[in-house]
C-alpha cells in the first residue's frame, strides 16, 4: 500500500500515473525525494487497454499492459510513493522556487512539478456517436471485447493501436472491420502483416464514417467512400473508435508553450518552458508514444528534478 498522504508539502509533484509518471516516481522515491503522485483515474493510464506489449525489453513472451504498469507501480510504492487521486485543475508558480498544484479536491505545494499526464482518445464527433457511447460504440476493445462474442464489429481507425484493438476484437467477434480514411494505413508493416493473416478482419479502406444508427443500441454505420463520394450502410452490433489521442493539456494553455497538436515542448532534460516544471510521455512534444519511451522519458524528468531541487 501507499503512503497516507500527511501533509501538503512535497519536493516532487507528479502528475499522472502511467508509465512516464510511475518511472519517474521510482527514480525520485528512490532518492528519497517526498513524492506525490496524482492520477484522476485508473493508475497505469491507457497501455492498461493493450492485451499483450510484445517490444517492451525483459519480457519475451509479451506482457499485459495492465500488469506491466502493476510492476511499475509496486516498485514506486516501495521506496514510499505517496498517491492522490483527483483531476488537477491548475498549477501555478510560488516564487521564487516552487509550484502549486490544485487539484478537484486539494492544493499542494511542490519544489518541481513532472507532468506525465498522458492523453485520452479522440472522438469521432459524427452523429450517433454519444448517444451510443456504452451502447455498442467503444473506446476501448480490451475493456468491451468479450460482450461481442459471435458478433459482427468494426474498428475505425489506420494505426497500430486500430489493429492492435482489431486483432483482440479477432478473438470474440465472429466479424472484424477495419474502416480507415485513407488507401494507406499509417500502421506498422508488422501490424498489417499479422492483420492482415487473420481471416476474421476484413479492411474497408478510403471510407469515413458518416453516422451511427440503431434503435436501443448500434444496428448499423452509414459510411461514404471519400473518392467516389458513393455512401452505403454497414450492418454492426458494435464500433471500436481508435483515431488518435488528444493530450491533457487543457488546463496549462495559459502557462506553457505547446505545440500545435497541445503537446508541451520540452528540452532534451524533460523541462518545460517553465524551469523546474518537467513533462514525460505522450504529452510531451515529438514523443513515439511507445512505453519504452515514456518511462525513459519519465527517469530522464526525474533525474533532471533531482538536480534542481539539489541546486536549490
Amino acid at each position: 500500500m501507499s503512503q497516507e498522504n500527511t501533509n501538503q508539502k512535497f519536493d516532487v509533484v507528479i502528475i499522472g500515473g502511467g508509465p512516464a509518471g510511475l518511472s519517474a516516481a521510482i527514480y525520485t522515491a528512490r532518492d528519497r525525494l517526498n513524492t506525490l503522485l496524482i492520477e484522476k483515474s485508473l493508475i497505469g493510464g491507457m497501455i492498461n487497454e493493450a492485451d499483450k506489449v510484445d517490444n517492451y525489453p525483459g519480457f519475451p513472451e509479451g506482457v499485459s499492459g495492465m500488469h506491466l504498469t502493476q510492476k511499475m507501480h509496486e516498485q514506486a510504492q516501495k521506496y514510499g510513493l505517496q498517491e492522490a487521486t483527483s483531476e488537477v485543475l491548475c498549477i501555478s508558480a510560488l516564487p521564487p522556487h516552487g509550484f502549486g498544484v490544485k487539484t478537484a479536491d486539494d492544493e499542494y505545494t511542490a519544489k518541481v512539478v513532472i507532468i506525465a499526464g498522458g492523453s485520452d482518445k479522440q472522438r469521432l464527433n459524427i452523429p450517433g456517436e454519444k448517444e451510443f457511447t456504452g451502447r455498442g460504440v467503444s473506446y476501448c476493445a480490451t475493456c468491451d471485447a468479450p460482450f461481442y462474442r459471435e458478433k459482427t464489429v468494426a474498428v475505425i481507425g489506420g494505426g497500430n493501436s486500430a489493429l492492435y484493438e482489431a486483432l483482440h476484437l479477432s478473438k470474440f467477434a465472429s466479424k472484424v472491420y477495419i474502416i480507415h480514411r485513407r488507401e494507406q494505413l499509417r500502421a506498422t508493416t508488422v501490424m498489417q502483416e499479422r492483420t492482415r493473416a487473420e481471416t476474421k478482419i476484413e479492411f474497408i479502406l478510403s471510407t469515413v464514417a458518416e453516422a451511427v444508427q440503431g434503435e436501443h443500441f448500434v444496428e448499423k454505420l452509414l459510411l461514404k467512400n471519400v473518392s467516389s463520394q458513393q455512401t452505403s450502410e454497414l450492418m454492426l452490433d458494435g464500433i471500436f473508435a481508435s483515431i488518435g489521442i488528444i493530450p491533457n493539456t487543457a488546463y496549462l494553455k495559459n502557462l506553457l508553450a505547446l505545440d500545435e497538436s497541445g503537446m508541451i515542448v520540452v528540452d532534451g532534460h524533460m523541462q518545460s518552458s517553465i524551469p523546474g516544471i518537467f513533462a514525460a510521455g505522450d504529452i510531451r512534444h515529438n514523443s513515439i508514444r511507445q512505453v519504452i519511451a515514456a518511462s525513459g522519458d519519465g527517469a530522464v524528468a526525474a533525474l533532471s528534478a533531482k538536480r534542481w531541487v539539489e541546486e536549490r
